[in-house]
């Protein structure tokens, strides 16, 4: 015979026994701690000490609850998942392809709204989701992906083709996800706001109505000084930045990075003093390859939707060639948080410049009048988020990103395919 939390009698055996409103309420607790740790230090660095630490508790207090620190990660992310499900509910009720996006990112910005007043529970960022390596996670987050699709339905007048509705399913998530990082920016009485003029340029695009798609203008990207980038120091950034992007600071450790490239320890430390040298190097190059492409973007003239155009198609491509990609500005959540305001600045510095080619391109008519600081950070997620395009349109080559993932962020995801 089992006996309940309030001393009568049951027949259920134990393992389906009614938790308690206190032990509901604690298991609560936790998940909130860790989604502030998960969130600061990524999947790498929290551990189950520090979330014990948030709430006076020991880490045995933790285990209790959940086994160890994977299946608390795993906890956190599907409980953002159950979220955005919800959000997207929320998108699926409307008719209207551009409804749809509406009044998903609309429920996305109340949302977030409601966690800066603390009114809502935050939740932990996906950044990390591929490093967990949870089936239990996998399943619903790949469903997560799925349902967003069918927001999308009828965009462009007619069902989309797989490939084209999967790069554009993954760019409507990216910029979502990365809208997190830019709306401190904003009063919570501006977040309406905000999620308008987003809706605006995930539905219309950046393009001034009319304006004919630019021809593609080839752009070098590679180090002046360098052409064939296999140096050693290059080599040790590459690795790094894989690394990072896959799983985060605390994942891209000195054993990984020389395993990878099957040195010693001492071979690492002969060509990086520190790793926090190596990791702000990583960034520094991601920086460097991003003003190259800029430059010479200008330096070739035309309009300044070309320049836009000529140099967002040049990154996603390198980012989809496989070779080196460039570091996810996700990856900034996961280094230590003082190294994050510098390069967090230097992020900002190359948003600016996107937004005064935006300003340029509503003067010279190429581009429609719409918010350049929004528009600007659209377009680094844009181009940051390519580096995972392939988890999620598989197939598409780099080549036919330009088409299939470029030209909708420029002419809406309700444009036609082409």
């Amino acid at each position: 015979m089992i006996v309940a939390a309030d001393g009568e009698a049951t027949g259920l055996p134990a393992a389906v026994r009614t938790p308690t409103r206190r032990f509901e309420a604690r298991r609560k607790a936790i998940l909130a701690s860790a989604v502030e740790e998960l969130n600061r230090k990524g999947l790498r660095g929290m551990t189950l000490g520090e979330v014990a630490a948030r709430l006076d508790l020991v880490p045995t207090g933790v285990i209790y609850y959940f086994r160890n620190k994977e299946e608390l990660a795993a906890a956190c992310f599907l409980q953002a998942i159950a979220r955005y499900e919800a959000l997207i509910a929320a998108g699926l009720a409307e008719r209207t392809a551009r409804g749809r996006i509406s009044a998903f990112v609309g429920a996305f910005f109340a949302f977030r709204r409601a966690c800066a007043a603390g009114e809502a529970e935050t939740i932990a960022v996906f950044n990390d989701v591929r490093a967990l390596n949870s089936a239990a996670v996998n399943g619903p987050y790949e469903a997560m992906f799925r349902r967003t699709r069918e927001l999308l339905g009828d965009a462009g007048g007619a069902p989309l083709p797989r490939l084209h509705r999967n790069a554009r399913t993954h760019l409507l998530l990216s910029e979502v996800f990365w809208a997190v990082a830019w709306l401190k920016d904003f009063e919570l009485a501006d977040y309406p706001r905000a999620a308008a003029r987003m809706t605006a340029i995930l539905c219309d695009g950046l393009a001034a109505r009319d304006e004919p798609w630019p021809r593609r203008r080839p752009l070098d990207l590679t180090h002046a000084d360098d052409p064939s980038a296999e140096t050693s120091s290059e080599l040790f950034l590459r690795a790094a930045t894989e690394l990072i992007n896959a799983q985060g600071y605390h994942g891209a450790s000195v054993e990984r990075i020389s395993s990878r490239l099957k040195v010693s320890k001492g071979a690492f430390y002969h060509h990086n003093e520190t790793k926090d040298e190596l990791v702000m190097a990583c960034f520094q190059r991601a920086f460097d390859i991003m003003w190259r492409a800029i430059r010479a973007a200008e330096a070739a003239g035309g309009s300044a939707l070309e320049v836009l155009v000529s140099l967002s198609a040049a990154l996603v491509e390198y980012q989809l060639c496989g070779a080196a990609p460039l570091l996810r500005t996700s990856a900034i959540t996961t280094v230590p948080e003082a190294l994050q305001p510098e390069l967090m600045a230097k992020f900002d510095r190359i948003s600016h410049r996107f937004a005064a080619i935006i300003s340029d391109g509503i003067g010279d008519g190429s581009i429609r009048p719409i918010d350049v600081n929004v528009a600007a950070q659209m377009i680094t997620a844009m181009i940051n988020a390519a580096a995972e395009l392939h988890d999620f349109a598989p197939g598409l080559t780099p080549q036919a990103a330009a088409d299939h993932y470029v030209r909708p962020f420029f002419q809406g995801l309700l444009a036609p395919a082409d």
